[in-house]
């Protein structure tokens, strides 16, 4: 199998080097070409052919999110991995350029950070992402088991039937979302009505700084309350929390109040927030009324919570292969034979709407004609 073909973009002679030196000890990548930046770097893509690109966003003449917008119009579907500095303003830039269909990002080592510690960080943070566009990387096709399906209509029922509705009531949400997140977010949440009847719940694997900013966003174009969690907020319907970057989110009951919970515990799946923490948490507050969805993401975090949530007799969805940028945790929940119903992206926002609405809707509806 040939090498990935990696182009590294950035104004420092110094990280140019670095990356250069470092990406290219993995027996899998061949840095191709460096460029200072991004009216050389599209010269260079010309004419080296690049599999993957690392990016950084401040660089003169033109910066990372005018040459991600060049680089669209030639190249829409050419990966490319944000490498840069873990600022606000380097934040919101970098929030900017995966909106610009930048498919990752890696926070740059801090200035002053030894060489050898700034490898570690690039060995363990940016070539995996880069090599996951290997082709065997978690996109490759695999077989899942059918997942059981819910009727998409409610005629006249019985009894014993809306006992069943009941037990299938969901009273909160619960997302796990990674890599190529922050588009599918802005995707998916304004989907939901402005009255939507539950709380949610998500988890996006970011560091701090980024989430708060990412919950801006996602607020400004939707109709439900978007935030950023904080510790002890009671759980309403309508809105959804944002778990903090750096910390875990969870849920507890706390005099018959369902509550946030945050906390600094160790990593679980080398991932802080955790998707298994928030999904076990649910299921043990809110039992069978659980509804989780899992989204793109590289990994596995999010699968020892479904197993817990299936337990319990919650429900489970999941973001279809052609849709995700990586099929890593949705692949895992449904191979694992956890989900209801795999779905692609663009279908996720209607039919969570219509598990948590629907049914309420026709349990409303079957009162009423026995009034």
């Amino acid at each position: 199998m040939r090498k990935l073909r990696v182009l590294v973009v950035d104004d420092s002679v110094v990280v140019r080097r670095m990356l250069a030196r470092t990406l290219s000890t993995d027996p899998a990548i061949e840095v191709v070409a460096t460029a200072p930046n991004g009216r050389i770097a599209l010269s260079r893509i010309a004419q080296y052919a690049p599999d993957v690109v690392t990016l950084d966003v401040e660089m003169p003449e033109m910066n990372g999110l005018e040459m991600l917008a060049a680089l669209r119009k030639t190249h829409p579907s050419l990966p490319v991995i944000m490498f840069s500095v873990f600022t606000e303003s380097g934040s919101t830039a970098t929030l900017s350029a995966l909106a610009y269909a930048a498919v990752d990002y890696v926070t740059k080592p801090p200035s002053g950070t030894g060489t050898d510690v700034a490898s570690k960080i690039i060995r363990e943070d940016l070539v995996p992402k880069i090599k996951l566009h290997l082709p065997a990387a978690d996109g490759a096709e695999c077989a899942v088991p059918q997942p059981k399906m819910i009727p998409a209509s409610y005629p006249d029922v019985s009894i014993r039937q809306q006992a069943e509705w009941l037990t299938r009531r969901v009273d909160v949400v619960v997302i796990a979302v990674s890599t190529g997140g922050p588009n599918a977010l802005e995707e998916l949440l304004p989907c939901f009505p402005a009255d939507f009847p539950v709380p949610i719940l998500i988890v996006q694997h970011m560091p701090p700084v980024f989430t708060k900013l990412l919950a801006n966003r996602l607020a400004a174009k939707s109709r439900i309350s978007i935030t950023e969690a904080s510790a002890n907020s009671v759980l309403k319907p309508g809105h959804a929390w944002l778990a903090p970057g750096g910390s875990h989110m969870a849920v507890e009951r706390i005099n018959g109040e369902a509550r946030i919970k945050i906390s600094q515990s160790p990593p679980h799946n080398s991932c802080r927030p955790s998707a298994d923490i928030l999904f076990r948490s649910a299921a043990d507050v809110f039992g069978s009324h659980v509804l989780a969805v899992v989204m793109t993401g590289m990994g596995q975090d999010g699968l020892r919570g479904c197993e817990r949530i299936r337990e319990v007799g919650g429900q489970i969805l999941a973001q279809d292969q052609a849709s995700s940028v990586v099929w890593g945790m949705p692949k895992f929940v449904a191979q694992a034979g956890l989900v209801d119903q795999i779905l692609p992206l663009g279908q996720l926002g209607q039919e969570i709407t219509r598990r948590v609405m629907g049914l309420r809707q026709a349990i409303a509806a079957f009162h009423m004609t026995k009034i």
